[in-house]
């Protein structure tokens, strides 16, 4: 029975302490980000690998997800003679909520765990503390070039993803429900509100961080070789999922409550 209770909260507990230890280490990248010197040629490395290197996964994502938005909006609004709004519902479904999320879960998936696999390699052969002996800090080093990377890069690909979306949706409403290009696209821009894109476009920055920090977190603190490696990538995408869902729930409230 002790057992059982014991392995029931340790992965709360697990999940808290390692919450904890990246609120510290965000701190501490905060301050530096806002300071000079920044390594240009990494955080310009970064951008690639972060930026382009994702930018296949989350479009062909929203694609598809504005295309499911569109089938199940048409079945459910045919019912009472109201197919004219599918552009409404899927612009605003992808634009304030679905797109925001589901770009930051597969960003943080593939960035957050590859970030964690790259500084955890580096840490369990001993290249952080060559880094510490050198007099160089790690997290100038390599936790700001990545986190600037990921703020910069997210938003970004959370807007192109909104747009393959909207086109998704646009397809099926063109070649399965006989609405024209026009009509919809008319719709979408009659329907979208800057306070929309606001709400749309504030989530990534607080998702780009949370999966820049869990990920440099969890590879700074990789211990036990390449097997201390996979756990730390695996607890990179299981915090992360989890942060950016509960990050989005009061993101969502706090911005509805200070736009008019």
């Amino acid at each position: 029975m002790i057992m059982n209770l014991s392995s029931l909260f340790s992965g709360p507990v697990q999940l808290v302490a390692l919450l904890g230890g990246a609120f510290r280490l965000g701190w501490k990248a905060l301050l530096r980000m806002v300071t000079p010197p920044l390594d240009l040629k990494e955080s310009l490395r970064q951008l690639d690998r972060i930026g382009v290197g994702s930018l296949n996964l989350t479009n062909i994502t929203a694609l598809f997800t504005g295309m499911v938005l569109a089938v199940q909006s048409a079945y459910t609004l045919s019912k009472f003679g109201a197919r004219l709004y599918i552009g409404e519902i899927v612009t605003l479904s992808l634009v304030r909520e679905l797109g925001p999320v589901l770009t930051a879960l597969m960003v943080g998936g593939r960035v957050g765990a590859g970030i964690t696999a790259e500084l955890g390699s580096m840490t369990v052969t001993e290249q952080v503390d060559a880094l510490r002996s050198m007099a160089a800090d790690p997290i100038r080093k390599l936790v700001v070039p990545r986190t600037w990377a990921t703020l910069i890069m997210l938003p970004l690909l959370t807007v192109m993803a909104d747009a393959m979306g909207i086109l998704g949706g646009m397809l099926i409403a063109v070649f399965q429900e006989g609405l024209s290009s026009s009509f919809y696209f008319s719709r979408v821009f009659r329907t979208l509100e800057m306070n929309d894109l606001i709400l749309g476009l504030s989530k990534p920055a607080v998702f780009a961080f949370i999966i820049a920090i869990i990920g440099c977190y969890n590879g700074l603190n990789a211990r036990g070789g390449a097997d201390g490696v996979g756990r730390a990538t695996t607890n990179t995408v299981y915090a992360a999922s989890i942060a950016i869902l509960i990050a989005d729930f009061f993101v969502t409230k706090l911005m509805i409550g200070l736009l008019p």
